[in-house]
């Protein structure tokens, strides 16, 4: 049995910055709601912007998820 070390080195290295990537997007997910949070503390009103970025994040890190179940389960394909 031979492993190929390169090809390991690379799967390793893309999971790794895939995962920062989705953690650090649903960061910025988590930054949109605390907008929205602040903004009707201060002024009893909704911030469009922070829903907005907090949907698309969110959005973004579900498609991401539901890639990598794509790639997985073989009767998707």
């Amino acid at each position: 049995m031979s492993i190929d070390w390169s090809a390991l080195g690379q799967v390793a290295l893309v999971s790794l910055g895939v995962t920062v990537a989705v953690v650090v997007v649903f960061a910025f997910g988590v930054l949109g709601l605390a907008r929205v949070e602040e903004a009707r503390e201060e002024r009893s009103t909704s911030s469009p912007l922070g829903t907005a970025q907090a949907s698309l994040c969110f959005l973004a890190c579900a498609a991401v998820v539901a890639y990598g179940i794509y790639l997985i389960v073989p009767q998707f394909h």
